[in-house]
């Protein structure tokens, strides 16, 4: 007898390939059967009507703390999301004592003490989450911890340190070192730097994550960055939320991608990840630096969070600086002044090239929600997976939906190494989530961000049913995941 059966759904197997029509059985954190299931079940589950695929990968997050404070991690669950791959843009969750400070922007709550990545990997087991946890080891973290904010090359030692905390991460099973090169302090890191650390991951099937140093008119010279720090470190390349910032720059994204083509056709592992919105999202002193703006005018920089000014929320930089009585930059070292961690929404991409991006096949999807949920942050943090299903495939038929599905099951899967995850499969985990084609949309908006998508029926995160009837169930059945040598 079989724990759970799921009878008479189109089975989406994420590799791509057409539905077929049929059941999938579970049995304990595995898949037991796919296709005609015979026999009886525990629980039986009627899913007609319903598609059913891998659980979504997503592989651009920062939900390191999140994971600790916030374990129902309702806003990922609820939109399908089964696995977050933390420790993007230079920002890993060790060593502890940089890492919570870096955090505080959003989550100035407490958070329990650990050693390394090897600590953080043990915290996650210890007191699970409602999705899988695989980590990467931030540059930057490691940076500040080595050397602090210092703008210049490292000594051997300084070296030696960072070293040291990327090895740790390693044997802990992080599955990459990320950068983030347009953050203090990983925007102060020479190619080479970079090359020597990632040069650790050589053969060992970790990769390379970046937020590259300029995403508007340096795209280009930035994607070139990223390969040739691959290339002569031996490892895999991930590009982060590969786009084009700033009028300038649009356009620029059909010649960043025959990078990534050339680079590929040279026999180099290139992928980048996109979040399917023209605005971005990240921290205002990263897009107001030393007196300016420095790549979009103040009105398309929305506050996001601002904790102890929530009536900033919501209005841009140009219109606080109307109420406030002062220029626009003025305004922003008084927000900084006051409220140094504050988040923004900034709206600098075109849809063209959002489009032109996600349509590429070197693309797959990644949220880079940041969980600053006492605000209003990018609707991207809930309805990222159901954006590209419903608008993009099944509205505006960029791809079909099963090519969608591969985009966020089996492509990151294999790219991050999961080799039990990703597909649906006799003897993978159960890591599955059905939802109704025919409905299933994001909903969040700018103003009103924090709501889950519709269309999602079912999740099961190894197994434990984790959201029924769209609403989370409270099951906090997530895993650390650890790179597999």
């Amino acid at each position: 007898m079989h724990d759970v059966i799921i009878r008479d759904v189109s089975i989406y197997d994420g590799l791509g390939n057409a539905p077929i029509h049929g059941d999938i059985a579970i049995d304990g954190d595995t898949i037991a059967s796919v296709g005609l299931v015979t026999g009886s079940a525990k629980e039986s589950v009627d899913g007609s009507g319903l598609a059913i695929a891998p659980g979504f990968i997503d592989v651009h997050t920062h939900d390191d703390f999140a994971a600790v404070l916030y374990r129902d991690m309702s806003f990922k669950i609820a939109g399908g999301v089964t696995t977050c791959v933390v420790g993007n843009c230079g920002m890993g969750a060790a060593p502890w004592a940089v890492a919570q400070a870096m955090a505080r922007s959003m989550h100035p709550e407490p958070l329990p003490e650990w050693q390394g990545y090897r600590g953080y990997l043990a915290q996650i087991e210890s007191q699970p989450p409602a999705v899988n946890v695989t980590a990467l080891i931030g540059h930057g973290t490691a940076r500040l911890s080595a050397m602090g904010m210092e703008a210049r090359e490292p000594s051997g030692a300084e070296l030696a340190a960072m070293k040291d905390i990327v090895a740790e991460g390693l044997e802990a099973g992080a599955v990459g070192l990320s950068s983030g090169l347009i953050y203090d302090p990983g925007r102060h890191a020479r190619t080479q730097e970079l090359v020597e650390l990632a040069a650790l991951m050589r053969g060992i099937g970790a990769l390379y994550a970046t937020h590259m140093r300029d995403e508007g008119t340096g795209l280009l010279e930035s994607v070139a960055e990223a390969i040739a720090i691959g290339e002569q470190a031996g490892v895999p390349v991930q590009i982060s939320h590969h786009k084009a910032s700033g009028r300038a720059a649009w356009g620029l994204v059909t010649q960043s991608l025959a990078l990534i083509e050339n680079a590929q056709g040279r026999g180099l592992d290139v992928h980048a990840d996109q979040y399917p919105y023209t605005a971005g999202s990240t921290i205002l002193s990263a897009v107001f630096r030393e007196g300016s703006f420095w790549f979009t005018p103040p009105e398309n920089i929305v506050i996001a969070s601002a904790r102890s000014h929530p009536e900033w929320e919501g209005s841009s930089v140009a219109a606080l600086a109307q109420q406030m009585g002062c220029d626009a930059p003025q305004a922003a070292m008084r927000i900084l002044a006051e409220e140094p961690g504050a988040t923004v929404v900034v709206h600098t991409m075109c849809e063209e090239d959002v489009r032109t991006v996600m349509r590429h096949p070197s693309t797959m999807i990644g949220s880079d929600g940041l969980p600053t949920l006492a605000g209003k942050p990018h609707p991207r943090l809930y309805g990222t997976f159901a954006r590209v299903l419903g608008h993009y495939a099944r509205d505006e038929h960029l791809f079909p939906l099963a090519e969608a599905i591969r985009r966020m099951t089996s492509f990151p899967a294999a790219k991050f190494g999961f080799t039990d995850r990703g597909v649906l499969r006799a003897g993978a985990k159960a890591d599955v989530v059905s939802f109704d084609a025919n409905t299933i949309i994001d909903c969040g908006t700018f103003e009103n961000p924090k709501q889950p998508p519709k269309g999602i029926a079912a999740v099961y995160v190894n197994g434990a049913l984790t959201v029924r009837d769209g609403k989370p169930t409270g099951a906090l059945s997530g895993r650390a995941l650890r790179r597999s040598n």
